[in-house]
């Protein structure tokens, strides 16, 4: 399906970022992806878990926009050339809500499968995403308030980026695991 432009350039920047998170986890070991470098950090592995679950929300959060709208949703603008820019990062790291906290121990193999399921799914809302008018499309933030479906998933752009960089930090840690 052919995606407006800025949808596409969406579209390649989640698959740019999560492609390099499958490099940075590629031939883990199961010590190396439970490893913390502190009692309370994430572990390589709970921050994969923890980004699937993530991805799911923001796909189910865009289904509950869609669905709320109903009929209402307007199909994608002809004059539409870019997505509402997201705003600045608030200062510090972010707490991860219930739904999102992962949990410890499970195969790093599996979590990686998972994370290719959950990206099929999102092709489909990215797809769908790209038929309609984003922008009137919104729900709050706890940190950036109200923002639109777009915002949301330029927001799990930044979001796989700030993990990308925890999981380089874990295997750059002193006493990460060499195998």
């Amino acid at each position: 399906m052919a995606l407006p432009a800025c949808v596409e350039t969406l579209w390649n920047d989640l698959e740019a970022v999560r492609g390099q998170i499958f490099k940075e986890v590629e031939g883990l070991s199961q010590a190396q992806a439970d490893w913390k470098p502190a009692p309370d950090d994430w572990s390589v592995g709970e921050v994969l878990h923890h980004l699937g679950l993530a991805e799911t929300g923001f796909g189910r959060l865009t289904g509950r926009l869609l669905k709320d709208a109903g009929d209402a949703v307007a199909p994608w603008p002809a004059d539409l050339k870019a997505l509402t820019p997201l705003p600045p990062p608030p200062p510090g790291p972010g707490k991860a809500p219930e739904t999102a906290i992962p949990t410890p121990g499970q195969p790093v193999g599996k979590l990686v499968d998972e994370l290719r399921t959950v990206r099929q799914r999102t092709r489909q809302t990215i797809e769908r995403l790209g038929t309609i008018d984003p922008r009137p499309l919104k729900f709050s933030h706890p940190a950036f308030g109200a923002m639109d479906a777009g915002q949301w998933w330029q927001l799990q752009v930044r979001h796989d980026g700030d993990h990308l960089d925890q999981i380089r930090a874990v295997k750059a840690a002193p006493g990460f695991p060499r195998a």
